[in-house]
């Protein structure tokens, strides 16, 4: 995916995150979930299902999806909108891989925080 932002910040090794898992990162804005795919593709989308709170963070990542581990909302990670019959959106976070490192948009994170 490539994504223009000005300002990235790294947050850890790719290999910090299993492939087909996710890692929480604790942010001014609250809690975001950062997953590998299998593919080593990675997504970063608030870790709060909007349907009962449910930590995405702890759902099973499928192809580019999660699942709430909660109620089995499923998300699309890289836009955030629910799947299915479902209506329902989590906001994501642009992310990248560089050399081996995972970066988020500052921006972004500041854009969250602020609001």
């Amino acid at each position: 995916m490539n994504v223009v932002a000005k300002d990235w910040v790294a947050i850890g090794d790719l290999t910090d995150i299993p492939r087909q898992g996710a890692r929480v990162v604790k942010t001014d804005a609250g809690c975001i979930a950062v997953f590998r795919t299998v593919n080593d593709e990675v997504y970063a989308l608030d870790d709060r299902c909007p349907h009962k709170g449910g930590p995405l963070s702890n759902g099973i990542v499928h192809g580019s999806s999660v699942t709430c581990p909660l109620h089995n909302w499923v998300f699309d990670l890289a836009t955030g909108l629910a799947q299915g019959a479902d209506e329902g959106a989590v906001l994501t976070t642009p992310a990248k891989v560089e050399g081996g490192k995972i970066l988020l948009a500052v921006d972004a994170l500041a854009s969250r925080a602020a609001g």
